[in-house]
């Protein structure tokens, strides 16, 4: 199995536009009817700023996922809208990439052909595909993988070619749903390590979703934690620490200290959760 990270190129795509700003105005989201009625998210007002990197915490099942499923337009809010650059999301669209846990690659298509797709289907030019798609292979440190199918790579170069892949139609927001939640813990280090260069590099705006405490901190300009279900903002939390950032920086106090204020809040909300679900 193939584990090892390639250096990436030296290539910088950084987004210079001052795009990918996000706007939840009143968004509550219910599912199910009648006595099947649940609602996932309660009342959420939230303003994301162009470029900012943010983090999701919450207990299962908090309505973390269905948050982000708005911004891509996979879910529609019952009440209230969502903007991405003050246009309202009404349906999935290139301006949004998507990275899921599950790395949801074609598997019969090569690491190549499953990048360059996007680009394909937006009808540009064959060099310029070619030019897309190996810029962002570069990025990610896969370029001599290229003529791989996915069942021949490890689940790190995976997500890699997901991120890449999410990253070739040159959106302005990247949500990603617990992208490295299936990975071993040192193959999700040098993950997060990974997406904060690409991130630094590339400028997108970012959310991300997560239930680890460690990699929120690490990761996020902010934390938003959210209650149990129905799920709502409860705590913002601005993370101090300098960038770019590394492992060692476990050890700084800004670090432990933001770390035990998520905690105490997550831990109160899980303990909400489980009274509530044994009522």
């Amino acid at each position: 199995m193939l584990d090892s990270v390639t250096p990436a190129v030296n290539t910088r795509v950084r987004n210079t536009s001052d795009k990918g700003s996000i706007l939840f105005k009143d968004v509550s989201i219910t599912f199910g009817e009648g006595e099947q009625t649940h609602r996932a998210v309660d009342t959420t007002n939230l303003t994301i700023k162009s470029g900012e990197f943010v983090c999701i915490l919450g207990p299962s099942g908090c309505g973390k996922s269905t948050l982000l499923n708005a911004v891509a337009g996979y879910v529609k809010p019952t009440t209230g809208q969502v903007l991405v650059d003050d246009v309202e999301v009404v349906s999935p669209g290139p301006d949004r990439g998507m990275v899921f846990q599950q790395y949801s690659l074609l598997p019969w298509k090569t690491v190549y052909e499953n990048v360059s797709f996007g680009p394909k289907m937006a009808g540009i030019g064959r060099r310029q595909v070619s030019e897309t798609t190996n810029t962002f292979l570069g990025m990610v440190g896969l370029l001599k993988f290229a003529k791989r199918y996915p069942a021949e790579l490890s689940g790190g170069m995976q997500q890699r070619v997901g991120i890449a892949r999410a990253l070739a139609n040159y959106p302005s927001v990247l949500l990603m749903d617990e992208p490295f939640g299936a990975l071993d813990a040192q193959t999700r280090l040098t993950m997060q390590e990974s997406l904060l260069d690409i991130w630094r590099n590339f400028g997108t705006t970012v959310v991300f979703v997560t239930h680890d405490v460690d990699e929120a901190v690490f990761l996020a300009d902010r934390v938003l934690i959210m209650s149990a279900a129905p799920g709502r903002i409860v705590r913002e939390l601005t993370i101090e620490l300098p960038r770019p950032r590394n492992i060692d920086m476990a050890t700084d106090p800004r670090y432990i200290s933001a770390r035990k204020a998520c905690l105490d809040v997550i831990r109160d909300e899980s303990r909400r959760a489980f009274e509530m679900q044994n009522q």
